[in-house]
Protein backbone atom coordinates (compact mmCIF):
# COMPACT_ATOMS: atom_id res chain seq x y z
CA UNK A 1 0.00 0.00 0.00
CA UNK A 2 2.95 2.42 0.66
CA UNK A 3 4.46 2.21 -2.63
CA UNK A 4 0.91 2.93 -4.08
CA UNK A 5 -0.02 5.67 -1.53
CA UNK A 6 3.09 7.96 -2.17
CA UNK A 7 3.15 8.05 -6.11
CA UNK A 8 -0.57 8.99 -6.03
CA UNK A 9 0.32 11.70 -3.96
CA UNK A 10 3.04 12.60 -5.58
CA UNK A 11 0.86 12.75 -8.76
CA UNK A 12 -1.71 14.62 -7.11
CA UNK A 13 0.17 17.51 -6.14
CA UNK A 14 2.13 17.80 -9.09
CA UNK A 15 -1.14 18.37 -10.88
CA UNK A 16 -2.64 20.59 -8.32
CA UNK A 17 0.40 23.03 -7.67
CA UNK A 18 1.28 22.81 -11.24
CA UNK A 19 -2.18 23.63 -12.89
CA UNK A 20 -2.14 26.53 -9.82
CA UNK A 21 1.52 28.07 -10.68
CA UNK A 22 0.38 28.13 -14.78
CA UNK A 23 -2.90 30.10 -13.96
CA UNK A 24 -0.95 32.61 -11.73
CA UNK A 25 1.99 33.17 -14.10
CA UNK A 26 -0.54 33.71 -17.13
CA UNK A 27 -2.55 35.92 -14.64
CA UNK A 28 0.38 38.69 -14.15
CA UNK A 29 0.99 41.43 -16.41
CA UNK A 30 2.13 40.58 -20.06
CA UNK A 31 5.92 42.70 -19.45
CA UNK A 32 6.77 39.59 -17.25
CA UNK A 33 5.84 36.91 -20.05
CA UNK A 34 9.27 36.94 -21.65
CA UNK A 35 10.78 35.83 -18.28
CA UNK A 36 8.47 33.64 -17.62
CA UNK A 37 8.58 31.65 -21.31
CA UNK A 38 12.73 31.82 -20.35
CA UNK A 39 12.39 29.97 -17.01
CA UNK A 40 9.81 27.49 -18.94
CA UNK A 41 12.09 26.76 -21.98
CA UNK A 42 14.64 26.02 -19.34
CA UNK A 43 12.43 24.08 -17.51
CA UNK A 44 11.73 21.98 -21.01
CA UNK A 45 15.51 21.85 -21.32
CA UNK A 46 16.06 20.30 -17.99
CA UNK A 47 12.55 17.80 -18.81
CA UNK A 48 14.65 16.48 -21.75
CA UNK A 49 17.66 16.33 -20.33
CA UNK A 50 16.42 14.21 -17.33
CA UNK A 51 14.42 12.09 -19.57
CA UNK A 52 17.77 10.92 -21.51
CA UNK A 53 19.63 10.60 -18.35
CA UNK A 54 17.25 8.23 -17.10
CA UNK A 55 15.59 6.39 -20.06
CA UNK A 56 17.54 3.07 -18.94
CA UNK A 57 16.92 3.85 -15.26
CA UNK A 58 14.14 1.17 -14.14
CA UNK A 59 14.44 2.48 -10.24
CA UNK A 60 12.03 4.59 -7.71
CA UNK A 61 14.00 7.01 -8.39
CA UNK A 62 14.02 6.98 -12.44
CA UNK A 63 10.04 6.48 -12.17
CA UNK A 64 9.70 9.69 -10.26
CA UNK A 65 12.11 11.90 -12.44
CA UNK A 66 10.31 10.77 -15.67
CA UNK A 67 7.21 11.90 -14.89
CA UNK A 68 8.18 14.78 -13.41
CA UNK A 69 10.72 15.42 -16.41
CA UNK A 70 7.75 14.82 -18.88
CA UNK A 71 5.52 17.17 -16.66
CA UNK A 72 8.10 20.07 -17.32
CA UNK A 73 7.83 19.48 -20.98
CA UNK A 74 3.74 19.48 -21.40
CA UNK A 75 4.19 22.62 -18.92
CA UNK A 76 6.23 24.40 -21.70
CA UNK A 77 3.36 24.11 -24.14
CA UNK A 78 0.63 24.59 -21.32
CA UNK A 79 2.68 28.79 -21.06
CA UNK A 80 3.22 29.19 -24.48
CA UNK A 81 -0.57 28.62 -25.00
CA UNK A 82 -2.17 30.49 -22.29
CA UNK A 83 0.48 33.02 -22.86
CA UNK A 84 -0.83 33.38 -26.27
CA UNK A 85 2.75 33.13 -27.66
CA UNK A 86 1.73 30.01 -29.25
CA UNK A 87 -2.01 29.20 -30.58
CA UNK A 88 -3.39 29.29 -33.75
CA UNK A 89 -3.33 31.32 -37.34
CA UNK A 90 -7.12 32.63 -36.32
CA UNK A 91 -7.40 35.28 -33.77
CA UNK A 92 -10.32 35.76 -33.87
CA UNK A 93 -14.70 34.19 -32.81
CA UNK A 94 -15.94 31.63 -34.95
CA UNK A 95 -18.38 33.02 -37.45
CA UNK A 96 -21.58 32.39 -35.30
CA UNK A 97 -23.61 30.71 -38.65
CA UNK A 98 -21.37 28.09 -39.10
CA UNK A 99 -22.23 24.21 -38.79
CA UNK A 100 -20.81 21.00 -38.57
CA UNK A 101 -17.37 20.68 -39.82
CA UNK A 102 -16.94 24.25 -41.30
CA UNK A 103 -17.23 25.45 -37.96
CA UNK A 104 -14.70 22.33 -36.75
CA UNK A 105 -11.90 24.02 -39.46
CA UNK A 106 -12.13 27.81 -37.83
CA UNK A 107 -11.72 26.32 -33.80
CA UNK A 108 -9.25 23.79 -35.04
CA UNK A 109 -7.43 26.86 -36.80
CA UNK A 110 -7.94 28.48 -33.50
CA UNK A 111 -5.18 26.26 -31.69
CA UNK A 112 -3.45 24.37 -34.71
CA UNK A 113 0.16 25.44 -34.10
CA UNK A 114 -0.13 24.83 -30.32
CA UNK A 115 -1.76 21.15 -31.28
CA UNK A 116 1.65 20.82 -33.43
CA UNK A 117 3.42 22.16 -30.40
CA UNK A 118 2.25 19.51 -28.69
CA UNK A 119 2.96 16.36 -31.72
CA UNK A 120 6.66 18.15 -31.98
CA UNK A 121 7.46 17.49 -28.06
CA UNK A 122 5.53 13.79 -27.97
CA UNK A 123 8.76 13.42 -30.68
CA UNK A 124 11.02 15.02 -28.88
CA UNK A 125 10.37 12.89 -25.70
CA UNK A 126 10.12 9.74 -28.32
CA UNK A 127 13.77 10.85 -29.57
CA UNK A 128 15.41 11.33 -26.06
CA UNK A 129 14.11 8.14 -24.38
CA UNK A 130 14.49 5.73 -27.73
CA UNK A 131 15.88 2.17 -26.64
CA UNK A 132 16.04 3.06 -23.16
CA UNK A 133 14.00 0.95 -20.11
CA UNK A 134 12.33 3.90 -18.62
CA UNK A 135 9.09 4.47 -20.62
CA UNK A 136 7.32 6.57 -17.80
CA UNK A 137 8.09 10.11 -19.22
CA UNK A 138 6.54 8.80 -23.11
CA UNK A 139 3.49 7.40 -21.22
CA UNK A 140 2.72 10.45 -19.89
CA UNK A 141 3.37 12.45 -22.29
CA UNK A 142 0.44 10.38 -24.20
CA UNK A 143 -2.05 10.05 -21.73
CA UNK A 144 -1.69 14.53 -21.24
CA UNK A 145 -1.89 14.48 -25.21
CA UNK A 146 -4.75 11.88 -25.10
CA UNK A 147 -6.72 13.05 -22.28
CA UNK A 148 -6.29 16.76 -23.12
CA UNK A 149 -7.78 15.93 -26.84
CA UNK A 150 -10.55 14.58 -25.62
CA UNK A 151 -11.52 17.35 -23.54
CA UNK A 152 -11.48 19.67 -26.26
CA UNK A 153 -13.26 17.74 -28.55
CA UNK A 154 -15.85 17.09 -25.72
CA UNK A 155 -15.94 20.70 -25.45
CA UNK A 156 -15.85 21.46 -28.64
CA UNK A 157 -19.33 19.09 -29.25
CA UNK A 158 -20.71 20.56 -26.25
CA UNK A 159 -20.88 20.25 -22.42
CA UNK A 160 -23.06 21.70 -19.71
CA UNK A 161 -19.41 23.69 -18.04
CA UNK A 162 -17.74 24.30 -20.35
CA UNK A 163 -14.44 25.73 -18.40
CA UNK A 164 -14.59 29.44 -19.57
CA UNK A 165 -12.79 30.29 -16.13
CA UNK A 166 -9.22 29.03 -17.14
CA UNK A 167 -9.47 31.21 -20.43
CA UNK A 168 -7.55 34.87 -19.59
CA UNK A 169 -9.26 37.13 -21.37
CA UNK A 170 -7.13 37.55 -24.46
CA UNK A 171 -8.00 33.91 -25.83
CA UNK A 172 -11.63 34.63 -24.91
CA UNK A 173 -12.89 34.21 -28.51
CA UNK A 174 -11.99 30.85 -28.07
CA UNK A 175 -14.84 30.63 -26.31
CA UNK A 176 -17.01 30.80 -29.65
CA UNK A 177 -15.91 26.97 -30.58
CA UNK A 178 -17.36 25.58 -27.23
CA UNK A 179 -20.82 24.60 -26.73
CA UNK A 180 -22.80 24.70 -23.91
CA UNK A 181 -25.10 21.39 -24.16
CA UNK A 182 -26.84 18.66 -21.84
CA UNK A 183 -24.56 15.99 -23.33
CA UNK A 184 -22.87 15.14 -26.42
CA UNK A 185 -22.25 11.34 -27.95
CA UNK A 186 -18.21 11.13 -27.53
CA UNK A 187 -18.32 11.86 -23.76
CA UNK A 188 -19.97 8.49 -22.35
CA UNK A 189 -17.25 6.80 -24.72
CA UNK A 190 -14.32 9.17 -23.15
CA UNK A 191 -15.18 8.31 -19.44
CA UNK A 192 -15.81 4.81 -19.95
CA UNK A 193 -12.60 4.25 -21.88
CA UNK A 194 -10.32 6.17 -19.87
CA UNK A 195 -12.11 4.78 -16.73
CA UNK A 196 -11.14 1.33 -18.03
CA UNK A 197 -7.29 2.04 -18.47
CA UNK A 198 -6.83 4.09 -15.34
CA UNK A 199 -8.49 0.73 -13.73
CA UNK A 200 -6.29 -1.24 -16.08
CA UNK A 201 -2.97 0.44 -14.67
CA UNK A 202 -4.42 0.36 -11.09
CA UNK A 203 -4.41 -3.50 -11.26
CA UNK A 204 -0.74 -3.63 -13.10
CA UNK A 205 0.53 -1.26 -10.28
CA UNK A 206 -0.15 -4.39 -8.03
CA UNK A 207 1.35 -6.92 -10.59
CA UNK A 208 4.43 -4.74 -11.72
CA UNK A 209 7.72 -6.98 -11.39
CA UNK A 210 10.00 -4.47 -9.72
CA UNK A 211 9.48 -1.16 -7.56
CA UNK A 212 10.48 1.49 -10.42
CA UNK A 213 7.43 -0.33 -12.71
CA UNK A 214 4.61 -0.57 -9.70
CA UNK A 215 5.63 3.03 -8.73
CA UNK A 216 5.83 3.94 -12.57
CA UNK A 217 1.85 2.33 -12.91
CA UNK A 218 1.18 3.77 -9.80
CA UNK A 219 1.89 7.30 -11.07
CA UNK A 220 -0.01 7.05 -14.67
CA UNK A 221 -2.93 5.32 -12.97
CA UNK A 222 -3.32 8.58 -10.68
CA UNK A 223 -2.36 10.98 -13.59
CA UNK A 224 -5.16 9.44 -15.44
CA UNK A 225 -8.02 9.42 -12.61
CA UNK A 226 -6.71 13.01 -12.67
CA UNK A 227 -7.96 13.25 -15.98
CA UNK A 228 -11.13 11.45 -15.48
CA UNK A 229 -11.67 13.86 -12.35
CA UNK A 230 -11.26 16.36 -15.06
CA UNK A 231 -13.58 15.40 -17.44
CA UNK A 232 -16.54 14.99 -15.00
CA UNK A 233 -15.69 18.60 -13.81
CA UNK A 234 -17.15 19.59 -17.51
CA UNK A 235 -20.81 18.17 -16.91
CA UNK A 236 -21.27 18.11 -13.09
CA UNK A 237 -21.90 21.58 -11.77
CA UNK A 238 -19.08 21.93 -9.49
CA UNK A 239 -16.81 24.62 -8.95
CA UNK A 240 -13.35 23.25 -10.23
CA UNK A 241 -12.08 26.84 -10.24
CA UNK A 242 -11.78 26.92 -6.05
CA UNK A 243 -9.19 24.63 -6.24
CA UNK A 244 -6.97 27.26 -7.92
CA UNK A 245 -8.19 29.71 -6.22
CA UNK A 246 -4.23 30.69 -5.45
CA UNK A 247 -3.82 30.81 -8.78
CA UNK A 248 -6.37 33.22 -10.30
CA UNK A 249 -5.19 35.99 -7.57
CA UNK A 250 -2.99 37.35 -10.37
CA UNK A 251 -5.98 37.14 -12.33
CA UNK A 252 -8.22 39.27 -9.98
CA UNK A 253 -5.74 41.80 -9.00
CA UNK A 254 -4.80 42.67 -12.75
CA UNK A 255 -8.97 43.30 -13.65
CA UNK A 256 -8.92 45.35 -10.09
CA UNK A 257 -5.79 47.19 -11.56
CA UNK A 258 -7.87 47.29 -15.11
CA UNK A 259 -10.79 48.83 -13.28
CA UNK A 260 -9.56 51.14 -10.83
CA UNK A 261 -9.02 54.30 -13.79
CA UNK A 262 -12.63 53.76 -14.54
CA UNK A 263 -13.96 54.10 -10.72
CA UNK A 264 -11.10 57.12 -10.35
CA UNK A 265 -12.97 58.95 -13.16
CA UNK A 266 -16.32 58.27 -12.13
CA UNK A 267 -15.55 59.41 -8.52
CA UNK A 268 -13.44 62.78 -10.10
CA UNK A 269 -16.59 62.99 -12.22
CA UNK A 270 -19.20 63.05 -9.06
CA UNK A 271 -16.58 64.98 -7.08
CA UNK A 272 -15.95 67.75 -9.78
CA UNK A 273 -19.56 68.12 -10.26
CA UNK A 274 -20.37 68.57 -7.35
CA UNK A 275 -18.01 70.87 -6.66
CA UNK A 276 -19.44 72.97 -9.60
CA UNK A 277 -22.72 72.64 -8.23
CA UNK A 278 -21.62 73.91 -4.93
CA UNK A 279 -20.24 77.19 -6.87
CA UNK A 280 -23.03 77.31 -9.04
CA UNK A 281 -25.24 77.61 -5.76
CA UNK A 282 -22.92 79.79 -3.40
CA UNK A 283 -22.77 82.41 -6.98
Amino acid sequence: MRTFAAPVLYALFVWWFSTGLILFLDGLPRRTFPLTMSVATALLVAGLATLFAVRDDGSAFGAYAAFTASLAVWGWNEMAFLTGWLTGPRRSECAPHLRGFARFVQAARMILWHELAIAAGFLLVLAVGWGGENAVGLWVYLVLWAMRLSAKLNIFLGVPNPPLAFLPERLRYLASGFRTRAMNALFPLSITASTALCALLGAWTFHAGSEGAAIGFALLAALMALAVLEHWFLVLPLPSERLWAWGFQSSHQASMRAAAPEGAAAVGAVVGYQDIKTKGSAS
